[in-house]
């Protein structure tokens, strides 16, 4: 089985990138899912509705949404909720009997006789709110699934630290198949299969403007590296893009046996 992942999307740049690079990525690697982070497609920001619907009438199968997922709630708020949503949330976001996030932390995708698991975790550490405990939440979910068989588990931990990562792929060795992180839009260059089987890697990377700071213009945020003070981040809109991502293959029983990195730079 093959899985093609990209990490966070970022604004228009992001978006043209995605849809100019993905024909020729499915007819290459011929993948049975695709994943895509899609936290800053609006401008930067949480995705709208007409976006995520973009996103996905390019065959996207699951898309995940971040830190930024509350940022235009109110536009995907009745998307989330149909059964038949292919964007998830963060599952470790608090929830209070009087305050219903909607939308579920994982998707269960049927495909190609084959199918896979996708859980969408978020980190504590240097992050803008509290969330449930991420290690914990994940056993929960596998603990309730316990009973279905997958052909893979995906796990897009969406967190600023590699350690957090690391810690995430080795508590799920041999249970998940492949634990790769988005956020830092930087892809690295540690891909990984550890010993029970279990393929990672600390960031997929951004797909988004090459010339930028992670995606926002760079005189945007100076002003924040010069005195310490906030401004707006506006995002970059030159027509130089990046795609990255991984092609990873899983074999029996849901190891992962090859991880092929992605990076295309090109204008739009």
């Amino acid at each position: 089985m093959k899985v093609l992942v990209f990490g966070d999307v970022y604004g228009r740049v992001g978006r043209g990138g995605i849809k100019k690079e993905l024909p020729g990525l499915i007819k290459k690697h011929k993948p049975d899912f695709i994943i895509a982070n899609i936290e800053n497609i609006t401008s930067g920001r949480g995705p709208i509705e007409k976006h995520v619907l973009e996103i996905e009438d390019l065959g996207v199968d699951v898309m995940t949404g971040g830190d930024h997922f509350l940022d235009n709630l109110q536009s995907i708020y009745d998307y989330l909720e149909k059964t038949d949503s292919k964007l998830i949330r963060p599952a470790n976001f608090y929830e209070q009997s009087y305050y219903k996030i909607p939308g579920k932390g994982y998707k269960i995708v049927e495909k190609n006789g084959k199918k896979l698991l996708v859980i969408h975790l978020i980190a504590n550490t240097f992050m803008k709110f509290d969330v449930y405990n991420p290690f914990l939440k994940v056993q929960e979910i596998l603990k309730s699934l316990e009973n279905e068989k997958f052909d893979g588990i995906f796990i897009d931990f969406h967190k600023e630290t590699t350690s957090e990562g690391y810690g995430m792929a080795y508590l799920l060795d041999g249970k998940a198949s492949f634990v790769f992180g988005t956020h830092t839009h930087i892809q690295t260059n540690d891909e990984l299969i550890l010993p029970q089987g279990t393929g990672l890697i600390s960031d997929v990377g951004m797909n988004g403007p090459l010339y930028s700071v992670i995606g926002a213009d760079f005189e945007s945020v100076k002003k924040r590296f010069l005195t310490g003070l906030g401004g707006k981040i506006e995002q970059n809109l030159g027509n130089d893009y990046v795609v990255n991502g991984v092609c990873v293959e899983i074999g029996d029983h849901g190891k992962c046996e090859t991880i092929e990195k992605i990076r295309i730079r090109s204008k739009l």
